[in-house]
């Protein structure tokens, strides 16, 4: 399904640091978030990329300024739940959204046992009925494309065009190199992108 959370805890495959504004982490983000929100899942390839994702401060920026550039307190999110979330304090969304602790049921809403990803979703307003609509609305859309236009479906379901080639970043430091081979950019050179996730 296409609102499925990562199948385990995320653990981050990039390491780069020391740039000095944090949107300089904008192409390791995009990558190491598969293209999409970390919190509802949006992807970019379903409206225009420009101003419509964000890089959210894990640990909001006013409660630890320290943290403003380290690229372990950044994470990928859409214009909507950086907005809802702005200050708050919230649980790792690293840590809780997975697919073994969340899931999309069939009418849109989110589904969990564990009281932590619960609250995260209630401080989000994950299940609203407007975004839960919206869910519900974006599976169905993937459906129809699967079963009446193949090249839609791809669209929908697919990665990027402009994956982000990171052997050519040049950040001052990096602290796991070895994460730029295992980039969708390279993985796509190497033959080893799926044609959906």
């Amino acid at each position: 399904m296409i609102f499925d959370y990562p199948d385990a805890r995320h653990a981050r495959r990039h390491g780069p640091a020391g740039y000095a504004s944090y949107e300089g982490y904008r192409g390791w983000l995009r990558d190491e978030f598969d293209f999409r929100c970390v919190y509802c899942l949006k992807r970019e390839t379903w409206g225009q990329v420009t101003g419509e994702f964000e890089l959210d401060h894990f640990e909001p920026q006013s409660v630890n300024p320290q943290r403003r550039l380290d690229y372990l307190n950044l994470v990928y999110a859409c214009r909507r739940c950086n907005s809802v979330k702005l200050d708050q304090a919230v649980d790792d969304p690293l840590a809780l959204l997975h697919s073994a602790s969340v899931a999309v049921q069939p009418d849109g809403s989110l589904h969990t046992r564990d009281r932590a990803a619960r609250r995260l979703i209630r401080q989000l307003d994950l299940n609203s009925p407007r975004l839960t609509s919206w869910r519900l609305m974006w599976m169905r859309i993937a459906a129809l494309a699967e079963e009446r236009d193949a090249d839609l479906h791809q669209q929908l379901v697919g990665f990027p065009r402009d994956l982000p080639d990171l052997s050519r970043l040049r950040p001052p430091e990096n602290h796991r190199p070895e994460g730029v081979e295992q980039c969708w950019f390279a993985r796509r050179r190497r033959g080893e992108v799926p044609s959906a996730y």
